[in-house]
């Protein structure tokens, strides 16, 4: 697996090395924290890994970060805890907060040239935007999913569990063996020119254009990978790590 982590001390800077449709196993060490308030639905905790923006223009953060408690809707999805668990905390409670190992699969990755201002630093560059293993994209709400710093204060940890068609890119031009020629732009986006059925291709397949002619061995590896099984087999694969269904993503 490939692992990589955020912080100030490395990782995912710059290239975020993720895609759409990517498993991903996530994490953060669970750090020592402080509880500033406590209400119902939230606890308030000093966040341990960001700084006060001081320079943000219009953004005021008072360095507390609120967490769900079971008591609320959104408890299920978030995917920061503590211990001790969130509902037997009290203010001015130590605690430590971070990520046990959890699945997740990738939605998109942002982009953000100069970095976004939030109210903290670091200043984010890029946003991995993902769902949690068991959740579905549905393509008719108007928000979903989490977004995470990959090079942010927090130390969150990635380590890639699995890429559907990592053997080709956004972008590529393949035929298939029925003949019909399609443009790949995610493991759920593919395009028939041919404006038949925009389902998927049948294996195996051919690699006709990559930002030009394709090498050789560009077009060996396509052949290679796709010489036995099938498109199907890859939506099984994924939906097998992710408890969800392999829906066209956002991009």
């Amino acid at each position: 697996m490939d692992e990589t982590t955020g912080g100030a001390d490395g990782g995912a800077c710059g290239e975020v090395p993720y895609r759409t449709g990517d498993v991903l196993r996530m994490e953060c060490p669970f750090t020592s924290a402080a509880v500033t308030a406590v209400g119902r639905y939230h606890v308030a905790v000093r966040w341990p890994w960001w700084e006060v923006d001081t320079e943000a223009r219009g953004i005021e953060w008072n360095g507390d970060i609120a967490l769900p408690t079971p008591a609320d809707h959104g408890w299920t999805d978030s995917y920061f805890r503590t211990v001790p668990p969130e509902e037997e905390l009290r203010a001015g409670d130590r605690c430590l907060v971070g990520i046990a190992p959890t699945v997740v699969h990738v939605l998109a990755v942002d982009h953000f040239d100069p970095p976004l201002e939030t109210g903290w630093l670091p200043r984010p560059a890029a946003y991995i935007e993902f769902l949690l293993q068991g959740q579905s994209f549905d393509p008719e709400l108007e928000e979903q999913g989490h977004t995470v710093d990959p090079a942010g204060g927090e130390p969150v940890r990635f380590a890639l569990l699995f890429r559907p068609y990592a053997f080709l890119e956004n972008g590529d031009d393949l035929v298939d063996h029925d003949g019909r020629a399609w443009r790949f732009d995610g493991p759920w986006d593919w395009h028939p020119y041919d404006g038949g059925p925009a389902d998927a291709p049948a294996w195996p397949l051919h690699l006709l254009h990559r930002d030009g002619d394709p090498a050789p061995d560009e077009i060996a590896a396509v052949a290679a990978a796709t010489a036995t099984g099938s498109h199907a087999d890859v939506a099984a694969r994924w939906a097998e790590l992710t408890h969800a269904s392999p829906l066209p993503t956002r991009n």
